[in-house]
This record gives C-alpha cells, sequence and structure tokens, in this order.
C-alpha cells in the first residue's frame, strides 16, 4: 500500500489570537473536502495573552500516524508579523513551502530563500469587515486559502459560519473573503 503524502502546516500566533481555531476550522473544511486524515496538535507553553504559541495541522487523503509537532512545515501561517522578530517562524520551512503573513507590507520586504510568500493586512481588512480590532483568525483563514489552494473558500466560508454561530457568523466569513480577495503572493511562484 503506497503511503498518501500528507500536509504539514504550522500556525504561529499570540495566545487570544485564535490561531487553534483558525487551524480547527481549515482542518474541518478539509476533512469535508476529502482529507480523511487530520490531526491538529496543539503545542501550549506559558499560556497567557499574547505570548507566542504554534499549533501544528496535519492533513491527508489517507491515514496520519505522525502525531508528533510539526518541525519541517510545508505551510507557515503567521497571525501576527511581529513575531517574525521573535521566533524564527520559518524553521524548518521545506524548500517549495509556503509562508502565509498577516501584515501590512508587501511580499518584497520579506526574504525567506525563495520561497512562496503570501500577505494581506488582515487585522485591517477584518475590522473592515466588522470584526473588533485583534480578531484576525477568520480573516486569515481567506489569505491561507488564496495561497495554499488546498480548499475552495466556500467550503471555508461554511466551516467559518458554522464555528462562530451566534458569535458574528457574517462579518467573519466577510473578513475571510475581504483577505481572500486582497492576498498578494510574491516569492517563488
Amino acid at each position: 500500500m503506497k503511503k498518501e503524502k500528507s500536509i504539514e502546516i504550522r500556525w504561529h500566533g499570540r495566545g487570544g489570537q485564535g490561531a487553534i481555531t483558525a487551524a480547527k476550522i481549515v482542518a474541518k473544511a478539509l476533512f469535508d473536502s476529502g482529507y480523511t486524515g487530520i490531526a491538529m496538535i496543539p503545542t501550549f507553553g506559558t499560556e497567557r495573552r499574547g505570548a507566542p504559541v504554534f499549533t501544528s495541522l496535519k492533513v491527508s487523503k489517507g491515514k496520519i500516524y505522525d502525531l508528533s509537532p510539526t518541525t519541517k512545515p510545508d505551510i507557515v501561517v503567521v497571525l501576527d508579523h511581529l513575531l517574525l522578530e521573535e521566533v524564527d517562524v520559518a524553521a524548518g520551512l521545506k524548500e517549495d513551502g509556503l509562508i502565509v503573513i498577516n501584515t501590512p507590507r508587501e511580499p518584497a520586504d520579506y526574504d525567506f530563500n525563495g520561497r512562496k510568500i503570501a500577505v494581506a493586512d488582515v487585522t485591517g481588512l477584518s475590522v473592515k469587515a466588522g470584526l473588533p480590532h485583534g480578531v484576525i483568525n477568520s480573516g486569515i483563514i481567506g489569505t491561507f486559502a488564496k495561497a495554499a489552494e488546498l480548499v475552495d473558500i466556500k467550503s471555508l466560508l461554511a466551516a467559518i459560519e458554522k464555528e462562530f454561530e451566534g458569535r458574528r457568523p457574517k462579518q467573519n466569513s466577510d473578513a475571510a473573503m475581504l483577505c481572500y480577495e486582497n492576498t498578494l503572493i510574491g516569492g517563488a511562484l
């Protein structure tokens, strides 16, 4: 039996930004789209609001046996561009990897050794969609969707609205769509 290739995604954020919730929403949409192997591995260190945190998401069309945190990701998602000054978010990123960043800057402002880079001002666009300042996990999903091309944006919007039912579902899905539409991609294409 041929082992299916898994896709490893590492999400970097700060405590309270919703990196784990974002990964969970993406996992649900990917599962519904045919990725039957899903493993989400949250990593908790000093659990306090604002502290750097990360979570790992592994997806595959087949079973996943490795439940350890991701050390060689295919994709890195960064919910706060200021983390780039504190954490080596690209550590272990594969040569043909993708890095997705919530930033007001352009892709050309970053150098990750030729890797594909996707950026959007998720913070600003999420506020424009009607979310309180700092609520960015739905928006980053839109940027991820545009850059990674793993799952249809409509599937992700449905998963977002379900997750946030009773808690601004329309504003959350609007934030994801605005970020999807305003994602800039650079680096290796």
